[in-house]
């Protein structure tokens, strides 16, 4: 199986990885300040489960299939973007005093759960940065390839565990505190929908 040095050099790259800015963490961070501490880890929970699809499609072969299609990239890609242009108009029509939304309930733990994994499945280029890095700390000598990318594929998900549960700790910490101050919902509802928005624009553009 991979050896010890080789699993503490991939999830020490692991958790850099999750830390440097991308969709993933800033969208942890805004529903965390928005909506709560318990809001953000559910969206969290979300992410790692599509991780979980991600890591799965890279050991049976499927993300090498999906890699190859063009039409099934744009497919997902425009699935993603209009996703997050929805949740951009959710943040920015959303009442001053509540915090944005779906037509779930505020505390409906399941509507945030699911925003992680729609959010996470529907960014094409993860699947193709699991089928570029996870086959690079790979050794067939070591065994068979699928097994060893199911193991770095739960590593990274204990990384992204780590660094987006405590992305949402603290930003659910700062949300409640904005909160108190008049007008700041409005505000945070106004940040999140430019934010939202400009993920979307941003996953339009992608190119294979």
């Amino acid at each position: 199986m991979i050896a010890p040095a080789t699993a503490l050099a991939f999830f020490a790259a692991a958790v850099l990885l999750a830390l440097a800015p991308g969709p993933d963490n800033v969208f942890v961070l805004l529903q965390s300040a928005m909506r709560g501490r318990g809001a953000g880890l559910r969206v969290v929970l979300g992410l790692c489960t599509g991780l979980v699809v991600h890591t799965a499609a890279v050991a049976a072969g499927l993300a090498a299939l999906f890699a190859a299609s063009a039409a099934a990239f744009a497919a997902v890609k425009w699935i993603g973007a209009l996703y997050l242009a929805w949740l951009a108009w959710q943040a920015w029509r959303a009442p001053a005093g509540e915090p944005a939304g779906e037509a779930a309930p505020a505390g409906d733990g399941w509507a945030m759960y699911r925003r992680g994994v729609i959010m996470n499945l529907t960014n094409p280029k993860v699947a193709i940065f699991f089928l570029a890095f996870l086959p690079q700390f790979t050794d067939p000598a070591r065994g068979p390839v699928w097994q060893q990318v199911v193991l770095l594929g739960l590593l990274f998900i204990a990384a992204a565990l780590l660094v987006f549960g405590a992305i949402a700790w603290f930003a659910g910490a700062l949300g409640q505190w904005l909160r108190r101050a008049p007008g700041a919902t409005r505000l945070l509802n106004r940040l999140a929908g430019t934010v939202f928005l400009l993920l979307a624009l941003r996953l339009a553009a992608l190119e294979r």
